[in-house]
């Protein structure tokens, strides 16, 4: 089908996403120290894994195929970090890049999936999938503690951002200041988490 056009906010979030995603990805492989071809490798990987999946998922052209932008946008964030990794990987930086793109991310996945008409709550489960599933395969390749098995806020950051953009719609809000919102939300769930030590409760607890 032919998807409904999507507002110049969520391109936006769309390619900030990808890009701070996609030094998350890099910034795994300064701290394990890696070659800058390793660098470049994950950062594509964590750039557009999620989105992948998503577009493989509700029927799109997968969207970094047809364009350059997106791998440029990718390699060149690989490049930024290893240049200034010794300062980047100082404290937690991974961390704050990697919530930045979940509040982003997941927003924008929620939005694109609509967009090609998914119901809403499908919808809301490919923005959480478009946050996180990048996230998870970086961790898995480089061989650390998958997110999804650790009690931290992260998917529950995630699905705020994404259950934002789907409901204020409906509630009568425009979609630009709904996405800048839901990202916005999600981002500062994520971010409370990392400063406080936020998390959900495990079994038994």
């Amino acid at each position: 089908m032919q998807p409904a056009a999507l507002p110049q906010a969520l391109v936006l979030l769309d390619y900030f996403g990808i890009g701070v995603f996609a030094v998350s990805g890099a910034l795994l492989a300064a701290e394990k120290r890696q070659t800058l071809v390793t660098f470049i490798f994950f950062a594509v990987v964590t750039g557009v894994g999620g989105g992948t999946l998503r577009d493989l998922l509700i029927g799109a052209p997968v969207f970094w195929v047809h364009k350059n932008a997106t791998l440029l946008i990718c390699i060149g964030a690989a490049l930024i970090t290893w240049v200034a990794s010794h300062r980047l990987i100082a404290g937690r930086a991974l961390l704050w890049f990697d919530a930045a793109g979940l509040g982003a991310y997941a927003t924008y996945g929620a939005a694109k999936a609509l967009s090609f008409g998914v119901a809403p709550v499908p919808a809301f489960m490919m923005g959480v999938l478009t946050a996180c599933a990048g996230g998870i395969i970086r961790d898995v390749l480089a061989g650390e503690p998958s997110i999804l098995m650790r009690p931290e806020l992260y998917v529950t950051a995630a699905a705020l951002s994404a259950g934002l953009l789907v409901g204020l719609p409906s509630l009568g809000m425009a979609p630009q200041p709904a996405a800048l919102i839901a990202a916005a939300a999600g981002f500062a769930l994520r971010g409370l988490a990392i400063a406080r030590g936020w998390s959900l409760p495990t079994y038994r607890d």
